[in-house]
């Protein structure tokens, strides 16, 4: 066996496991990529192609899939990265195969606690988020993070998400990673049931929603401002705003129109003194 002290992979750790030379062990890059003129069609079709990939790997002697978004370009979008760990390692649970080799994630898709507890409780024995690191030497470069080195930045960083995965599983009772991993102890919201039933087997659900359409078109929203068909300012990114309100970012329901409505619909108290006359 080999035994990793943490979840999540550097990139010289990832880089040992793609090139290892010891008997027993054989390692394979699977692309988790779609053409994104395809749209949900080409989504689907790649699934059905990894799929294909993995099982023929795993009969050539292959104990160790790479599953890795590294070629995006403008003709290729990558899978979600939580629909390609789930999705295949149900699919190695239905041919029976899934105890003979390890899901190892390269994806730049994956950046907070949750995303680690997520693709580790859906399969993932180790993910390597190169794209926050990545982050990380830029903010060095710029300056943004002082009287730090890379290796220390990368560390910190890992610790820290390990941390927040193990605060997660111990709130359910759980005390190891490794008890952790394919537990799939979370509930899905905002999913077709067909689509839970393929991918996120078992998963349970109170409250259905979009399928792969859906899914494909998001994940080429995001495609197209990484390629876009018009020349732009390429030093720029999107405030974002997922949890913060930003004037230019995501829609809130609690923004600050919002509050000004409450605030005119609900008048402060009167602040005048009372006229009553107290007799003592």
């Amino acid at each position: 066996m080999i035994e990793l002290k943490s979840p999540i992979l550097t990139n010289e750790e990832l880089a040992k496991l793609r090139h290892i030379n010891q008997p027993g062990f054989k390692s394979l890059d699977l692309p988790i990529l779609f053409n994104a003129q395809d749209g949900a069609k080409g989504l689907e079709r790649a699934m059905v192609e990894l799929f294909a990939k993995a099982s023929q790997a795993i009969k050539d002697g292959v104990n160790i899939l790479i599953l890795t978004d590294r070629g995006i370009d403008a003709n290729n979008a990558p899978i979600p990265s939580l629909l390609a760990v789930s999705g295949l390692h149900h699919h190695l649970i239905r041919e029976g195969t899934r105890t003979k080799v390890g899901l190892v994630l390269e994806s730049g898709e994956p950046r907070e606690v949750h995303h680690f507890s997520l693709l580790i409780s859906y399969g993932a024995g180790a993910i390597n988020p190169y794209l926050a690191f990545e982050t990380l030497d830029d903010m060095i470069r710029q300056g943004l993070l002082k009287d730090i080195k890379h290796k220390e930045a990368i560390k910190n960083f890992a610790k820290a998400a390990v941390k927040g995965v193990v605060k997660v599983i111990s709130k359910m009772g759980i005390s190891t990673i490794q008890s952790y991993r394919g537990a799939q102890i979370f509930e899905c919201i905002g999913l077709k049931q067909s689509v839970i039933d393929k991918y996120f087997t078992w998963t349970p659900s109170r409250v259905e929603g979009v399928g792969m359409e859906v899914i494909a078109q998001e994940v080429l929203i995001r495609h197209e401002h990484a390629f876009p068909k018009r020349e732009v300012n390429g030093n720029t990114l999107d405030a974002g705003g997922q949890y913060q309100w930003r004037s230019d970012g995501e829609y809130h329901l609690f923004n600050p129109l919002t509050v000004h409505k409450l605030q005119a619909a609900v008048p402060p108290a009167a602040t005048k003194p009372s006229r009553n006359i107290r007799l003592w």
